[in-house]
């Protein structure tokens, strides 16, 4: 029988790549996640749906890629749409039957029905495009209400970036991302650094319960400071590289091994003047073969004006930077996403124009959707507190008791870290400690007061009312009786992710007494 496994998964949505890896509670490593006929390599689904008609099934991934050569592709294949979602300035393709939210919508469901049974998931990470950020989480918030899943959070894809390779909170990164569609520049700030607090991810849904509009858990992005791009991509360079053989020509096979010699072409092994194989079919459907080299690959993309563009988008992102008082100089790193940094021209490329920074190439398709990983390990999703808890003690000066604050209202849940209480005797021969635990009303309430015989809400609110919890009191036995004004008992509170409070209890010579349930917080 398969080992089941229970953690966390996250999807970064791509335009051209969408890439699923899950990390286990239990353990600190992720994995990328293979699905048959959907995944293209170990956790990487090409961002692709085939829809005709609801009559019949749909298809996502590589089954879809694997449709884009069927005479009616132009209706039914649907692709490069994640970059449209939420973004209202981009064209469409008007023949394809689903719009590029719809397109989403699908590719989503489909693939959430496709996750292997052995993964348990308990909190679902997504990850946002930042420039489009607020329209494509509109989109999610109304994704998320299908999706089953008890918790599920969103990162916005710089931060997520950064801290798949640990870069400190409040670094100024630059991003270059060539993908199989697009170029896109960026020099961003995450959150954090100086004091200030970092990057955490927005709650959507808690508990099982939609929290996008309620939370106080709000994400706290990156700053962009600069953006440029363009459509250009890895696909085009596979055009390129079958043009330089056969020009004009662009069967959906002749592009796909020519994107496999480009990867193989990328390899830091391969020497410069080796030759390799490539097959192609011309226009009479004949299968010829023709030989290239790294050398004549890079020739391809300097012939093409790759380099001589890259320069162009380069000099416009720092343009902007400067606008915003940023220099090359304030950088931290620049970090390469996607499949088309690994070419070695394009990072010599990089490596020249901008020599003093450090440059960082985590694994290129997946870095985004580990890094999400990254920022939600364990329990770190929390949320807040709309009430206070406080325990009952007794004043022996006032000989009265009175309500002292464990966790207040506002402070996220669960702890990381417990509350501490020291509790002495409030008589002499003491040797039972009783808690009793309380907590606030939601709302406070105002006065009402007349004033020329109208009623008028005073200024002032009441102070809270503390409600004792209507659960039985735990009572703590010593081992030893205790007098009035001795230190005798240490209690250390905590709320779950269950939301239980948790009190763990010693005597004062830290010899253990217990840990006791004192009840749910709801």
């Amino acid at each position: 029988m398969e080992e089941s496994l229970s953690g966390t998964l996250a999807i970064d949505l791509g335009n051209t790549n969408t890439v699923i890896a899950f990390q286990d509670q239990k353990d600190i490593n992720s994995v990328l996640v293979e699905i048959p006929n959907i995944t293209s390599s170990p956790g990487v689904i090409p961002t692709a749906v085939w829809f005709e008609e609801p009559s019949k099934i749909p298809k996502i991934g590589i089954s879809a890629l694997n449709m884009r050569d069927n005479s009616k592709s132009d209706l039914f294949f649907h692709s490069n749409f994640k970059r449209l979602i939420g973004n209202s300035i981009e064209t469409i393709n008007r023949k394809n039957i689903l719009n590029p939210n719809e397109c989403g919508e699908k590719f989503f469901q489909i693939l959430w029905a496709s996750i292997p049974h052995k993964y348990e998931i308990k909190r679902l990470i997504l990850t946002a495009p930042i420039d489009t950020y607020k329209g494509y989480r509109e989109w999610l918030v109304n994704l998320c209400k299908e999706i089953s899943v008890d918790e599920i959070a969103l990162v916005d894809e710089p931060t997520a970036a950064s801290l798949g390779i640990n870069i400190p909170f409040g670094s100024k990164i630059m991003t270059l991302d060539i993908g199989g569609s697009t170029v896109d520049m960026n020099i961003v700030k995450i959150e954090g650094g100086e004091g200030k607090s970092g990057p955490i991810a927005e709650l959507l849904k808690f508990k099982g319960n939609d929290v996008s509009s309620i939370s106080k858990q709000k994400i706290r992005c990156a700053e962009i400071i600069g953006k440029t791009g363009s459509k250009i991509g890895g696909k085009d360079i596979d055009q390129w590289i079958v043009d330089y053989f056969i020009p004009g020509n662009n069967f959906a096979t002749n592009l796909f091994n020519a994107e496999a010699i480009k990867c193989k072409l990328s390899l830091s092994t391969i020497k410069y003047e080796d030759k390799y194989p490539i097959k192609l079919f011309t226009e009479q459907s004949k299968e010829r073969e023709f030989y290239l080299s790294k050398e004549i690959f890079e020739n391809i993309l300097i012939e093409n004006n790759l380099l001589n563009h890259l320069n162009s988008l380069l000099k416009d992102l720092l343009n902007q930077a400067r606008g915003k008082f940023c220099t090359v100089d304030d950088l931290n790193a620049i970090i390469l996403v996607g499949g088309g940094t690994q070419i070695p021209l394009i990072k010599e490329w990089v490596t020249k124009k901008i020599s003093k920074i450090q440059i960082k190439s985590p694994p290129p398709i997946e870095s985004i959707a580990l890094g999400a990983l990254a920022m939600t390990p364990g329990v770190k999703i929390k949320d807040i507190l709309d009430k206070g808890l406080s325990i009952r003690l007794f004043n022996k000066r006032e000989q009265k008791h009175f309500w002292h604050p464990i966790f207040c209202k506002g402070q996220t849940w669960p702890t990381e870290n417990p509350f501490k209480l020291i509790l002495q005797a409030s008589k002499n021969n003491q040797k039972i400690f009783e808690i009793i635990i309380g907590e606030t009303k939601k709302e406070r309430s105002y006065d009402v007061i007349f004033e020329n015989g109208l009623p008028k809400l005073s200024e002032v609110q009441n102070e809270e009312e503390i409600i004792k919890w209507d659960k039985k009191p735990l009572k703590i036995v010593l081992k030893n009786i205790s007098n009035i004004g001795q230190d005798n008992l240490k209690l250390f509170f905590k709320i779950t992710e269950s939301a239980d409070l948790l009190v763990k209890c010693f005597d004062i010579k830290d010899e253990f007494l217990g840990e006791y349930n004192l009840g749910n917080i709801f």
